[in-house]
């Protein structure tokens, strides 16, 4: 079977492009993601973060054909909602075999969320019956940085935002970047053009890191930047989350003189003015309330939150953006 067969239910893509005997997946635009003129985003938007199949099946067996990178996540396999295995990938080209329990069963197959991932051809055995695990709950995107993309966490199906869509049984898209989280108009748009129930984004630390934006400008950017996915979306609730906790970076100024609390209070003042101008379904979420300055704890190197922390982060958040998917303050 090829990754492009009809039965196969595929979320959290933007597109699955062939390429010779592979098929990529992006979760940005492959035909305009170089307008951001940024290749590291390139590089990020072909790392599957999020991105799943789901079927149901008799089969007791799968295989996928991979071709990794030395950066690669490994592959969970879900069994009607459970981790029943986590496939380590290697780089260059190699075979993940899933062994399946008997009988009709949903079976997900989560690839890596860190690591460039091509996929090959896909083998079944056992199977009298392949079709498209239904698929009805709401389409939540998310979009972020490093933080979002959950380099740390233990395997794809937990980083935070697969946690919290694996509680909820939302249909996901993650647009967390690593180190590539600044505004892009090419994101913007993208999330402008899908389909959409729940929108959130996480803004804020690539910015001040890069000093990609001035105390001129910044504030401006992210209010362009919500209105341009409020163009495609003006009724859907979209909550913005400022910066986690990272204690040595609150006070200290960026290149362009900008402390994480200056960044933190231009999220704020965007949010703020939009709410006031008349956008009833925005919504805000301090980030020190998912994690705080008093839980270095969780944080692996001072900014990135550990696997623990991923799952603090998810705990905290999931109910917050269940109400403002139900139209409540979250």
């Amino acid at each position: 079977m090829s990754p492009d067969d009809d039965r196969l239910a595929w979320d959290g893509l933007v597109a699955l492009i062939r390429d010779g005997d592979w098929w990529q997946p992006w979760r940005l635009p492959p035909d305009r993601v170089e307008t951001a003129h940024a290749p590291d985003l390139a590089i990020r938007a072909r790392m599957p973060a999020g991105v799943r199949f789901a079927v149901r099946t008799d089969a007791v067996r799968v295989a996928i054909v991979l071709d990794g990178d030395a950066e690669s996540a490994p592959v969970d396999v879900l069994v009607e909602g459970k981790r029943t295995q986590r496939l380590a990938v290697v780089p260059g080209h190699s075979v993940v075999e899933a062994i399946l329990p008997p009988g009709l069963k949903s079976m997900e197959l989560w690839l890596p969320h860190v690591g460039q991932t091509r996929i090959g051809v896909l083998t079944f055995t056992g199977q009298t019956d392949i079709v498209p695990a239904p698929s009805g709950g709401p389409r939540w995107i998310t979009y972020g940085s490093s933080i979002t993309q959950c380099r740390a966490a233990n395997g794809p199906s937990e980083t935070w935002p697969a946690v919290v869509t694996r509680q909820y049984a939302w249909r996901l898209t993650c647009l967390g970047f690593g180190g590539e989280c600044h505004l892009d108009p090419v994101v913007a748009r993208t999330i402008r053009d899908a389909t959409a129930d729940l929108i959130t984004l996480c803004l804020g630390i690539n910015v001040y890191e890069l000093a990609t934006f001035s105390p001129r400008t910044f504030a401006s950017a992210v209010s362009g930047f919500i209105e341009t996915v409020r163009d495609g979306h003006p009724d859907v609730p979209l909550a913005v989350i400022t910066p986690i906790a990272s204690p040595d970076r609150e006070r200290r100024q960026s290149l362009v003189g900008m402390t994480l609390e200056d960044v933190r209070n231009g999220v704020v003042a965007a949010v703020e003015t939009l709410a006031q101008l008349g956008d009833e379904n925005l919504h805000l979420i301090d980030g020190r309330e998912l994690l705080g300055a008093h839980e270095g704890n969780l944080l692996h190197d001072g900014l990135h939150p550990s696997a623990d922390g991923y799952r603090a982060i998810a705990t905290r958040i999931a109910p917050r953006l269940e109400r403002a998917l139900r139209n409540q303050p979250p």
